[in-house]
């Protein structure tokens, strides 16, 4: 369990970095100015589309092979992916051809991401006890915030120290050549993790699955349905809360780079800190009237706190940006063994595959661009908010009669 949630920070410090280096990268691949900014943003929405095939595809390996298997895969193309990505020319020496390689390697980072995170949420749910699932799983999404900490506070770092000129000249493929080695090394240690105990007892007992995706999408319609919903909340929260935050001052001015990035280095803290603790609870009193208490507070918090950002103060913008935060860390955890409950062990990659993933493509990766375009066209600052908002307020009838998965106590 270890192995997986330490696996997981590389995996997400790897991924999360791109939007982190945003602005750098804009300068360095689309050669700067505002359309520059929107075609990063672009990018980013565009590697999502890649994130439910990974899954699907990785999903079926770990249903049908093993999840030990699916998750050496993921990594192992993570690590090639990123080093890949940090040997990569600039817009100064080969024009836009350096912005489709980007692209291209994204959509690489994506596909393994897609089958990365559902891995080890099923592998942490499949390995802990029955009475901490909530805990145990919800250290899959703290894990992450964690990588994405990294991320953010060597993006930070690499900021402050450097000047603009060494910055775009090399400085920005510190983070990126760090981020492979950190793969690499996982990639050993993930070599000696076990495999799942549930895996193992459908081996034992001749019932894993041949056809995992087609038998889940007959018999679990309605599960997946329920995880696209769950999905949906958790990943508008957490990438227009988190991490299209540094992006957001930048554009409004409000903030330079770095500080934008120590800010979000707080915020991603907070998340640490709440996410085992909102997974605990869970645990304590179930999923259903957590999820229901975070829908609520979704569709009244986000509005104000992104009004609060565009005020200038630099403690209003903290204090606003670790409330958010601190609602999509909480969404998060709780999330991770809600939707992993929604399935039987027979077929569960490949249904958090179809639910989970689904919603993050349609919910995450395409917002950051959206809430950009939005800002600029509307003028109105509270515009990311409402977004949260209008999802939360969507699904918060699923919420409401979702059945009680929390194994009794």
């Amino acid at each position: 369990m270890i192995v997986a949630g330490l696996s997981t920070v590389v995996e997400w410090y790897d991924f999360t970095l791109y939007l982190y280096l945003a602005t750098v990268l804009s300068r360095v691949f689309f050669g700067g100015g505002d359309n520059a900014m929107l075609a990063t943003l672009a990018g980013f929405a565009v590697s999502y589309l890649m994130r439910p095939l990974g899954a699907l595809c990785f999903g079926h390996l770990g249903d049908r092979f093993g999840r030990r298997y699916m998750l050496l895969a993921s990594m192992l193309l993570m690590t090639l992916a990123m080093l890949a990505t940090a040997m990569l020319p600039t817009f100064d020496s080969i024009g836009a051809s350096a912005g489709v390689l980007l692209l291209l390697l994204r959509c690489l980072m994506a596909f393994s991401v897609g089958g990365e995170y559902t891995g080890v949420v099923a592998y942490l749910l499949e390995t802990a006890p029955a009475r901490r699932r909530g805990l145990v799983t919800s250290l899959a999404s703290a894990a992450s915030e964690v990588g994405a900490l990294l991320a953010v506070a060597l993006s930070a770092l690499t900021v402050a120290v450097l000047s603009t000129a060494q910055l775009d000249g090399w400085g920005w493929r510190i983070p990126f050549f760090v981020g492979a080695a950190l793969a690499g090394a996982i990639l050993l240690a993930r070599s000696t993790m076990h495999e799942s105990p549930e895996f193992e007892r459908q081996q034992a007992a001749g019932t894993v699955p041949t056809s995992p995706i087609r038998d889940t999408w007959r018999y679990h319609r309605g599960a997946v349905a329920r995880t696209f919903a769950i999905s949906a909340l958790g990943s508008i929260t957490y990438y227009v809360g988190i991490t299209y935050v540094p992006a957001f001052l930048g554009s409004a001015g409000e903030v330079g780079e770095s500080e934008a990035l120590w800010l979000s280095t707080v915020a991603a803290v907070a998340v640490i800190v709440v996410t085992p603790l909102a997974g605990a609870l869970s645990d304590r009193i179930g999923r259903r009237p957590v999820l229901i208490a975070l829908a609520l507070l979704s569709a009244l918090l986000p509005l104000s706190m992104f009004s609060l950002m565009a005020g200038g103060n630099t403690w209003l913008i903290g204090s606003a940006a670790v409330v958010l935060a601190c609602l999509a860390g909480g969404v998060s955890a709780v999330a991770a063994p809600a939707t992993a409950e929604q399935f039987p062990g027979e077929g569960r990659l490949s249904g958090l595959a179809l639910g989970v993933t689904m919603a993050t493509a349609f919910f995450g990766g395409a917002t950051p661009l959206l809430a950009e375009l939005l800002v600029r066209h509307t003028g109105w600052a509270a515009v990311p908010g409402a977004m949260i908002a209008v999802v939360a307020l969507l699904v918060l009838p699923v919420m409401w009669t979702l059945r009680e998965t929390r194994p009794p106590r």
